[in-house]
């Protein structure tokens, strides 16, 4: 994988570009992704946005969601836009198949793939042109960086500027988290300068929600939750069954495992959700307890030291158990 510095001298002449994020894409998926198209399209290029599933309604406000395309939904569409490609833009993964349907099409489309990413283990090989950083707080950040790098940032308007404050103020927990470093306050100053209403941005990313997810939330905390505290840890399982009590959608159950982590003493915070076709674990913690690893050695996933994400074809009660047995494996880290 080159450095993707390395492909800003080709942006003069116009291309076919496709953005592809990650399955179920989240605030910064997305937001890095439309920031991203903007100012490609303001470039000259031909540029579509593909994403592999469906997403949260709270993502739709964003400036371009209208143009995003479901591959689930238009797959014949999308995989002609993938075959017609000169460029495919990854952002926010790191690995194929975490794209879902789109692994096999994206793996043999003629086109360059690009990555901008900042999970840990990318698979370099897939990809031309790239950059792999951890230490970035969000992909929204890194993309900021691109545009700031490729003499494109007087391009910057405002709804570019909602996109990647979305992006980077979801993935830095409205700033809380150690990767809101001194660069995102300087990002997030630029974005400011451009006319960037961030209220607004917060009132469309946490005040926009129906009645009965709320009622999930206090549903699951009362009732789903357990306290393990001989681990430090806290962990939320949800049957399929409450899914359909409380009609729950794509993206209504984000952010319900870091409700645990405001429990004095608790470090690891796990929601596991029986999603019908198969069980979706979210891994949060604080501290030195690397989640990260423990979802690669036990779930099937990935992601960062304090936040990560697997997968389990167990049943739910089978998957909890297995959680259960994986805490006392690590019980010294836990401490």
């Amino acid at each position: 994988m080159q450095p993707i510095t390395n492909i800003i001298p080709l942006l003069s002449e116009p291309r076919s570009i496709v953005i592809v994020m990650h399955q179920k894409p989240d605030a910064d998926a997305m937001g890095s992704s439309l920031g991203l198209y903007h100012i490609l399209n303001a470039m000259g290029h031909t540029v579509n946005v593909i994403s592999p599933t469906n997403w949260a309604d709270w993502l739709s406000w964003m400036p371009g969601a209208e143009f995003v395309t479901d591959y689930e939904f238009n797959t014949a569409k999308s995989n002609e836009i993938l075959e017609n490609a000169d460029w495919i833009f990854c952002l926010d993964f790191n690995v194929l198949h975490r794209t879902r349907k789109m692994n096999d099409p994206i793996a043999k489309a003629p086109g360059m793939r690009i990555l901008i990413d900042h999970h840990q283990q990318p698979q370099k090989e897939v990809f031309t042109y790239g950059i792999s950083d951890t230490s970035k707080s969000s992909t929204s950040e890194m993309v900021f960086d691109f545009i700031e790098s490729s003499g494109a940032g007087h391009r910057i308007n405002q709804d570019v500027a909602e996109c990647l404050y979305a992006g980077v103020m979801s993935d830095t927990g409205s700033f809380r988290y150690s990767s809101a470093s001194a660069s995102v306050h300087r990002m997030v100053a630029v974005l400011k300068d451009t006319g960037l209403d961030h209220t607004k941005v917060h009132e469309n990313l946490f005040d926009n929600f129906l009645e009965n997810r709320l009622r999930f939330t206090g549903h699951a905390l009362l009732n789903r939750m357990e306290v393990l505290y001989e681990y430090n840890t806290a962990l939320i399982s949800i049957p399929w069954k409450d899914l359909v009590k409380y009609q729950i959608r794509t993206g209504d159950t984000e952010g319900l495992v870091n409700y645990p982590l405001t429990i004095r003493g608790i470090k690891f915070a796990a929601l596991i959700i029986d999603r019908d076709e198969e069980i979706k674990c979210s891994f949060r913690s604080k501290g030195e307890f690397d989640v990260n690893q423990f979802a690669r050695n036990y779930f099937e996933g990935g992601g960062h030291r304090n936040a990560a994400g697997g997968r389990s074809s167990d049943t739910l009660d089978q998957t909890t158990q297995r959680f259960r047995a994986s805490l006392k494996e690590n019980a010294l880290q836990l401490q």
